[in-house]
């Protein structure tokens, strides 16, 4: 078959590798019918992920079909159009039986295109089928699917979530990229009062408009004077929600959330972030940090079922599975290029 497969910071290959084969009775195979990139893919090509090993085939979302099982699957059969989760869970250790699957030592977590060969191919082998996969009904499409494997329960449940965001809330969301937007519009279910979303980009402060921000800065604009100066009473955001990965929109962060509030650091950081707990200590701030769960992926799959929550906008390339190069060089260049969400289908 057919894979995207790493060899090395900055080192990519599309080209022929063995199919998966059922390697545990709690396997599956499944046909890649969608897959996408992940913001994470590129740490990974920039070297900041090292157990990512030479060869390891890259991806871990992707919607598909079930062709094989293996003995001890129980819910799916060959045939079944399912999610590939970006998080195996066993089902369980200790962490999956408190829904914290991203920590599983059962085997589980993150490891698709991680620690295993992930899902930019052809087929994938997906490890405690049972848990990790989701059953999609026939509403809601591939496009849209693709969006439920990682950055919706990301952004919900790192950022939302732990953000404890609640109605009437000042929240600041920095980083308007496919995370940042999949956070703005779950914030939204919990209305509060004012979502400011900061980004470097126009095309990207424009899109999160579209997605339910009320104010949009550009990264020059969004200085800690004036981020503060738009909440309720002057002394900063609820909630500041840092949606990039690197060291100055975390410590921005920091600096625009008021007495009391709370980060909630959703982005993947490759550099060390300074944290200013001289400043921080006196000012009752909670930081929270986390790698997703998935636990929130049935809701959230049947919230978008039911039409509660719109992510038509935030897929904007499309491609052939064949095309993986190229999609990876229009997501790598973003900015230039308008992307969001890249999408690639089997033809």
């Amino acid at each position: 078959m057919k894979a995207l497969t790493y060899h090395g910071p900055g080192r990519r290959t599309w080209g022929d590798v063995p199919d998966p084969v059922i390697q545990d009775a709690e396997d599956a195979i499944v046909r890649v019918d969608a897959v996408t990139i992940c913001g994470t893919d590129l740490h990974i090509l920039k070297g900041d992920v090292p157990e990512v090993t030479d060869g390891r085939v890259l991806g871990h979302e992707a919607v598909g079909t079930v062709v094989q099982t293996g003995a001890a699957v129980r819910t799916l059969k060959e045939g079944d159009r399912v999610l590939v989760s970006c998080i195996s869970a066993c089902g369980r250790c200790a962490y999956c039986r408190t829904a914290t699957y991203g920590q599983c030592t059962g085997g589980g977590g993150w490891i698709l295109g991680h620690l295993i060969d992930g899902t930019q191919a052809e087929y994938v082998r997906t490890p405690f089928a049972d848990n990790s996969l989701h059953r999609l009904p026939a509403g809601v499409s591939d496009e849209t699917a693709l969006l439920l494997a990682d950055i919706l329960p990301t952004s919900y449940e790192v950022g939302v979530r732990k953000g404890q965001v609640e109605p009437g809330d000042t929240v600041a969301v920095v980083g308007a990229g496919p995370i940042g937007l999949a956070a703005i519009t779950t914030a939204r279910l919990y209305s509060p009062a004012r979502i400011i979303a900061v980004d470097l980009a126009p095309s990207r402060l424009d899109a999160a408009k579209r997605a339910g921000a009320d104010i949009a800065l550009t990264s020059a604009e969004a200085t800690e004077e004036a981020v503060r100066a738009l909440s309720r009473d002057g002394r900063g955001v609820d909630v500041a929600i840092e949606a990039v990965g690197v060291p100055e929109t975390f410590e921005l962060c920091t600096r625009v959330v008021r007495p009391g509030g709370r980060v909630a650091n959703v982005g993947v950081h490759g550099k060390p972030a300074t944290l200013h707990l001289e400043d921080l200590w006196i000012r009752d701030v909670t930081i929270t940090t986390g790698l997703v769960d998935t636990s929130s992926t049935p809701l959230l799959l049947d919230m978008v079922a039911a039409g509660r929550l719109d992510v038509s906008e935030l897929v904007t390339h499309r491609f052939g599975l064949d095309e993986m190069q190229e999609a990876y060089d229009v997501f790598a260049d973003a900015g230039a290029n308008g992307a969001l969400k890249v999408a690639l289908f089997r033809t």
